[in-house]
């Protein structure tokens, strides 16, 4: 499998020089550059976005940015990406790539907790009161890469904050291969994405595929 990966790298279109930027800083900066989306997630993200026309996207755990750039990079100019991250350690770096981007117009960085921050959203979209979502404020897109023991929860905050039509992309749902392990691994981690993905199976309100690309992409369509 690393040998195809590494094939697969070499050959996607070439990311740019914001996202080497964001790359190098990140494994200079942090010690998790592994969770990075890397050159061929990030150009899934950027080619959905272009061939869906998305105009409002929402992003939970930006880590360095990377994939935020990558889903930005192909918006309309009266396009808007919001992206939530817990740890505000990162928030120069985050905000220096969205610059060297020339995308901080169009990306708003929200720190907080994630629950939290969407509790909000949808306050001020109404739907805490029990009303529809303004179709105007309603997202396109919303890409999932925050913690993995509360998918659940985050799926169930953002369900009515998307348009018909629109998508979920969660990312990390095959989680190095443990949610295929018998008997399944106990812990958090393993049994959040678990439930997850049973959970966007047995939905009826949606049509879902599991990508086997890098650590799993779950595209989910909600009808």
């Amino acid at each position: 499998m690393e040998k195809i990966y590494k094939y697969i790298e070499d050959h996607v279109t070439p990311q740019g020089e914001a996202l080497d930027w964001v790359e190098k800083q990140t494994h200079i900066r942090t010690n998790h550059a592994r969770m990075l989306s890397g050159k061929p997630q990030g150009e899934l993200l950027r080619i959905i976005v272009q061939t869906t026309g998305a105009k409002r996207i929402l992003e939970l755990g930006t880590f360095t940015g990377y994939s935020a750039i990558c889903l930005a990079s192909t918006l309309p100019s009266d396009g808007h990406l919001d992206t939530l991250e817990l740890n505000d350690e990162l928030e120069d770096l985050i905000l220096e790539g969205f610059e060297r981007a020339g995308l901080d117009e169009k990306i708003q960085l929200h720190i907080g907790d994630c629950k939290e921050t969407l509790n909000r959203f949808r306050s001020e979209m109404g739907l805490s009161e029990g009303q529809e979502a303004d179709p105007a404020k309603m997202y396109d897109i919303v890409y999932m890469d925050a913690n993995k023991r509360e998918y659940c929860e985050y799926y169930d905050l953002v369900f009515d904050m998307i348009r018909p039509g629109g998508l979920i992309l969660a990312d990390n749902v095959l989680w190095d291969g443990k949610v295929c392990m018998d008997p399944l691994p106990q812990d958090k981690q393993t049994l959040g994405i678990a439930r997850f993905n049973d959970m966007v199976s047995a939905d009826p309100r949606v049509e879902s595929v599991i990508l086997p690309l890098r650590d799993g992409l779950n595209i989910i369509r909600k009808k």
